[in-house]
């Protein structure tokens, strides 16, 4: 005799899943009843209709943040889909706090490969959402700060563009003035507007600055300037280089006139605190990570 299901099991198996209701209720038939063993072959079906989809381009999609309220840790995770629509979806964002969620619980062993994992906990998250919104999903990066400075965050309206940035220096006193306060979201919108690459200049790599000076001395290799000269206007340009690429050389955003580091450099002053920054990260969704 078969095994009746009732409408109260079938909707305990969908919020427990995620799955549709007649998905639900056909597996829940065939495992007589059994949740576990229904959970068992949902997961199976999600995962070939994961797979199905996984060719599938997802570029869109948001930006998942959380902050401790300390501002001791902070996470961004790029979540993807195939649609601005599926990505407003209230699945989507439930979706997405799981994300945060689970890389929070794994902490430091939380890396490129744990999310990929097929057993991991985020493959075992987006599986039944892709099967019940019918899109490829997937989470393409994510960074998380913790435990080396004061964390703080801007997302931009949208949450398509995300900026974390870690402070050290930052003293208790300090940390609850709104003069801090203002600083860190100025730094933080600052890296969201002028795409910075490196916190200072000492992160430039020096091969990378070798193959800038070559390039600036073939540009003038016959122009006939003797060669201190010429040292002296590559030394200028790569002045040009470090205000498109590093923070603290960029001009401020608020204030043209002043360099970033001058800005820090006035806060800090304020706030009688050596504050500096000591990484960052802008995430925009859909653009690879540099």
């Amino acid at each position: 005799m078969a095994t009746v299901i009732s409408a109260a099991q079938v909707k305990q198996l969908r919020d427990q899943t995620g799955a549709g209701m007649m998905e639900c209720k056909n597996a829940l038939t065939e495992a007589n009843g059994d949740f576990e063993e229904a959970n068992t072959i949902l997961r199976k079906r999600g995962l070939a209709s994961a797979a199905k989809k996984a060719g599938r381009t997802a570029n869109e999609g948001l930006i998942a943040s959380k902050m401790a309220a300390d501002h001791s840790f902070g996470i961004l995770a790029e979540v993807n889909c195939e649609s601005d629509f599926v990505a407003r979806t209230p699945d989507f964002v439930q979706l997405m706090e799981q994300i945060l969620a689970a890389i929070t619980t794994a902490g430091d062993a939380a890396t490129d490969a744990w999310v990929k994992d097929p057993q991991g906990p985020i493959v075992t998250h987006l599986t039944p959402v892709i099967a019940k919104l019918g899109e490829n999903m997937g989470v393409s990066r994510f960074v998380r700060y913790a435990g080396a400075g004061y964390v703080g965050q801007y997302i931009h309206p949208g949450s398509k563009v995300a900026v974390m940035v870690e402070f050290a220096g930052v003293t208790p006193a300090a940390s609850g003035r709104d003069e801090f306060t203002a600083l860190v979201k100025e730094i933080a919108m600052q890296i969201a507007a002028a795409s910075p690459l490196y916190a200072t200049r000492e992160e430039v790599p020096a091969a990378l600055l070798e193959k800038e000076k070559a390039i600036y001395r073939a540009q003038m290799e016959n122009s006939g300037k003797p060669a201190n000269v010429l040292e002296k206007i590559i030394e200028g340009k790569l002045g040009s280089y470090y205000k498109q690429t590093v923070l603290t050389d960029q001009e401020s955003i608020r204030d043209p006139k002043m360099a970033v580091k001058d800005v820090i450099a006035a806060a800090s002053k304020t706030l009688g605190a050596a504050v500096s920054v000591t990484r960052f990260a802008r995430l925009k969704v859909g653009e690879t990570a540099q």
